[in-house]
């Protein structure tokens, strides 16, 4: 016997489940869809030409990160941003591609400042001798691919550095910040925001980390991450 799956589960229907999810999400990030504006099930059927299920699996979804709530007889009811939850990776994405775009790139590399040069402290102390190691060989092919301008490699092994020092430092909710990290990366070089050729200032900054990470020196650890942060808030005029 087998079990039908279930339409937003097919290909097609995810498909049209994520364009929705993408479309709603951003519009509600960007503003074009003001809190206390209203929806219905109905209406975003047909705006949207899909099924009823995936109509209601995609407001279940911003439901769960506080951009909407629903009640019986008053509707989907977008929230203000008070409500929202700032930390899920999809929101900063959409926050990202809005045009609101440089708060939101203003606040993150200030929670980055916050967070990361503690995290490169706790790394000193607290990373395994593989990790050590890692962020060694990765903070060199950072300098390998930045003299090279090969932008999206550089971006892959950016990601993979900040990855593995927020896991390093030991501390399960830095590590959990990861995907926001590689969100605000990844849009950083996809809308044009990096230089071709990493600053050599960044360039030594990520090898002064990883080798006071190596070395656990943990206040030249968090000096060295502090430079890294920064300089990206110099870099995109945050100042």
């Amino acid at each position: 016997m087998t079990t039908a799956t279930p339409e937003a589960t097919t290909p097609e229907g995810s498909g049209l489940h994520q364009r929705m999810l993408d479309t709603l999400g951003e519009s509600i990030a960007s503003g074009q869809l003001a809190p206390g504006t209203r929806l219905t099930l109905d209406d975003l059927q047909q705006e949207f030409g899909v099924s009823r299920t995936i109509a209601r699996d995609t407001t279940h979804v911003l439901e769960s990160m506080n951009l909407v709530y629903s009640r019986r007889r008053v509707g989907i009811v977008v929230q203000s941003p008070e409500q929202w939850n700032v930390f899920d990776p999809k929101l900063v994405h959409w926050r990202l591609a809005s045009s609101r775009r440089e708060a939101q790139y203003a606040s993150l590399t200030e929670l980055r400042i916050a967070v990361e040069p503690i995290a490169a402290a706790a790394a000193a102390r607290r990373a395994s001798h593989s990790q050590r190691g890692d962020l060694s060989a990765l903070a060199a092919e950072l300098r390998r691919l930045g003299e090279a301008g090969d932008l999206e490699a550089f971006l892959g092994a950016d990601v993979a550095f900040h990855r593995l020092l927020l896991r390093a430092s030991g501390n399960e909710m830095f590590a959990a910040l990861d995907q926001m990290v590689e969100e605000v990366l990844t849009s950083r070089t996809r809308q044009g925001l990096m230089p071709f050729h990493p600053r050599e200032t960044a360039l030594q900054a990520h090898e002064d980390v990883a080798s006071a990470i190596a070395s656990g020196d943990t206040n030249k650890a968090e000096e060295a991450m502090h430079e890294v942060v920064s300089e990206v808030r110099r870099a995109m005029g945050l100042e």
